[in-house]
């Protein structure tokens, strides 16, 4: 005689009686996982970004320079950088014009800032993500050092070829 032991006899397994407790364990921790990835990556609205400018997160104008094109500095080979980039500044000049800020800042000082850094850069240097990041951050303290009254804050490229 065959006693029953719980098992199914055909396929040898055990019975699956906490099968759906597992499966709503795992539902509900997905679903708070996803809500709290959710709340941290999702903007939150227009408050925020205000509130950042607010606490110096964000420079407070962004004004547009015109291109350059240099030689860089690799002796083997004739390498070019052609870049345009804006400026997040902190302060305008006395008596600028907000609407046509890029007008009012001294043009000469700031291009010669930047010419004098991205004429010491070479191309490898250049095509690597830290080394656009360092770029940026010499940038920012050459223009400082140029023109301390606009604060420079960041830069962004808007176009950025390196051409070997």
């Amino acid at each position: 005689m065959a006693r029953d032991t719980g098992t199914n006899s055909a396929l040898g397994t055990a019975p699956r009686k906490s099968s759906v407790g597992l499966l709503l364990a795992v539902a509900l921790m997905a679903l708070i996982g996803g809500a709290g990835a959710a709340w941290v990556l999702l903007p939150r609205g227009h408050a925020d970004s205000a509130s950042a400018a607010e606490k110096g997160l964000a420079p407070k104008y962004v004004v547009h320079l015109e291109g350059f094109t240099v030689n860089l500095a690799d002796p083997e080979e004739t390498h070019f950088l052609r870049v345009t980039m804006d400026l997040g500044i902190d302060r305008l000049p006395e008596n600028a014009d907000r609407e046509k800020a890029s007008a009012s800042l001294p043009a000469g000082r700031i291009r010669d800032a930047i010419l004098s850094i991205l004429t010491t850069c070479k191309a490898d240097e250049l095509l690597t993500p830290e080394g656009k990041s360092e770029l940026k951050r010499r940038l920012v303290e050459a223009v400082n050092r140029a023109v301390p009254e606009i604060g420079v804050r960041e830069v962004y490229f808007t176009e950025f070829l390196v051409q070997r």
